[in-house]
């Protein structure tokens, strides 16, 4: 009698935060957009971070393409005008 069959993992996608805010804002109805991801924003942007410096995946924060882009950009800008550092030397 051989090991039955592992049962597959369903994992539930994480649904992008930005997406989700721009749709609670729309369903309020009050004309207000959800979060804006800016560059100056490092508070929000350390979120998809890690701790070594590196941009997380999308896979691993739940974003949607276009979302994604967005904080990579805001990301790199951000490491431009030295708001968030490039690598981290903690070990």
């Amino acid at each position: 009698m051989g090991k039955a069959p592992a049962r597959e993992k369903v994992l539930k996608k994480k649904a992008c935060a930005f997406c989700k805010d721009d749709k609670k804002a729309k369903k309020d109805g009050n004309g207000a957009i959800g979060a804006v991801i800016d560059y100056k924003d490092t508070a929000l942007l350390r979120k998809f971070v890690s701790d070594r410096g590196k941009i997380r995946a999308r896979r691993v924060t739940g974003n949607c393409v276009q979302h994604q882009r967005d904080v990579a950009v805001a990301v790199k800008n951000s490491r431009e005008v030295a708001l968030l550092p490039y690598v981290s030397t903690a070990r």
